[in-house]
């Protein structure tokens, strides 16, 4: 291997804290690593096998096609130093260019009496499709009424505070944050590997606030199904129409030209009472979701994806598909046009004590499992708040399921081979 080929060195625990985090600035200051990893993409027909590019003008994980796991996380920072920040992001950017490679975060031919630059436990496991995505959370603009990095000015008008949506509760420790990391890949390790690598890396700077592991519940190639057991974004915007993704997805603002090629991103843990509703009948499921459970055909159709018709009445002159269906109330029809792309993971965390907050009223040990709900847009204020408080109101839905953890993140352009992400941000 030639010098200019070698990964560049990771710095020592105690260097890094000594050094406030600027020897990790120095990662990816020369760009050598990052060009050597920019490699054409590799789809391959094993999705274990599967590269996916790190380097580009949008983020990957956004409109790649899905893959089967995911590990979300949300950290908070500890410092008030720019130089800390700037100096981690480069350093996550060289690591996740090489994880999404298959290769370790950092070179394996450092000493053995410091810590190992790779946790090692995903080694041999391949790439399985990794994609890694990063987020800005609000607290990195302004944090207790403080401008801690000077970068205040530059917070986009679309990232607002989400508000309280009726029926949330929401716990502290599953809700914000200031910086976003989500790893998805085809291997449920691949994709926890990463983030705690990533995490690691910042210790003394950043601290985890939250994390959560998510999978996919569908066959390849088919729209996944929910715990719920209905087929799940059936109605997205097509990932296949880049003018689609032009409209609703990607950010295009004056206000804040470092987003555009951008996306917000909302994520929201939500908990399904699965007891409840595998004891309901199958037909009121079907009127709470406005679809047929195995078919996932609109109410009164045969196909998946034939066009809801929600002019439809029945004999009675009762709509079909009924008007407080979570079809219905998230149908782009309703919703003055608006669109956001779901990327949704479900969730299984064994069981706890649970208190219903509908009737029955039940207080029992129950599944803590359900929906990481994960979308995309262009702007939360014509997206995903509008869309949630119709839905937070008036669906049907909500006897089975309640909101417990809520962030919102606004996810840069893709980095640029010699830089890193969000240098937009930081360099403006």
């Amino acid at each position: 291997m030639s010098d200019d080929q070698k990964p560049p060195a990771r710095p020592s625990r105690r260097g890094f804290l000594k050094a406030g985090g600027a020897a990790v600035a120095g990662l990816a200051t020369t760009g050598v690593a990052q060009n050597a990893l920019a490699r054409t993409p590799t789809h391959a027909d094993d999705p274990q096998l599967a590269v996916e590019p790190f380097f580009g003008t949008h983020q990957a994980g956004i409109v790649t096609a899905q893959q089967s796991h995911t590990y979300v996380a949300a950290l908070d920072l500890n410092t008030d130093k720019r130089d800390d920040v700037i100096g981690l992001l480069r350093a996550w950017t060289d690591a996740a260019a090489r994880l999404t490679q298959g290769q370790p975060a950092g070179s394996l031919d450092g000493p053995v009496d410091k810590p190992a630059p790779d946790s090692g436990d995903a080694l041999g496991l391949g790439t399985s499709g990794l994609t890694i995505t990063f987020g800005f959370g609000p607290g990195l603009f302004s944090h207790e009424g403080k401008d801690r990095y000077g970068i205040g000015q530059h917070r986009p008008a679309a990232l607002v505070d989400l508000p309280r949506f009726n029926g949330d509760q929401l716990i502290a420790a599953k809700t914000g944050g200031d910086l976003f990391i989500q790893a998805c890949a085809n291997d449920p390790q691949v994709a926890f590997h990463a983030v705690r690598q990533l995490s690691r890396m910042g210790y003394g700077i950043v601290a985890m606030r939250w994390g959560q592991a998510g999978f996919l519940s569908g066959a390849r190639n088919q729209t996944p199904r929910n715990l719920m057991g209905f087929k799940d974004g059936t109605n997205n915007p097509s990932i296949q129409k880049p003018q689609l993704m032009n409209q609703f997805v990607w950010a295009n603002s004056s206000d804040a030209p470092w987003m555009n090629g951008g996306t917000y991103t909302v994520v929201r843990r939500i908990r399904i009472t699965l007891e409840h509703w595998d004891n309901t009948e199958m037909d009121f499921q079907e009127q709470v979701f406005g679809r047929h459970k195995y078919s996932g055909a609109p109410i009164g159709k045969k196909n998946e994806f034939d066009p809801v018709d929600l002019d439809a009445a029945d004999k009675d002159g009762n709509p079909v598909i009924p008007d407080n269906s979570h079809v219905r109330l998230s149908n782009q029809a309703s919703n003055n046009g608006a669109q956001i792309l779901r990327r949704s993971y479900s969730y299984n965390d064994g069981t706890n004590f649970y208190i219903e907050r509908w009737p029955p009223w039940r207080q029992e040990t129950e599944y803590d499992a359900g929906l990481i709900f994960i979308a995309h847009q262009g702007d939360p204020r014509t997206g995903f708040i509008p869309i949630n408080e119709k839905l937070s109101k008036f669906d049907m839905m909500n006897q089975f399921t309640t909101h417990i953890g809520s962030a919102v993140f606004a996810c840069p352009p893709g980095a640029q081979r010699g830089s890193y992400i969000g240098a937009g941000l930081f360099e403006t």
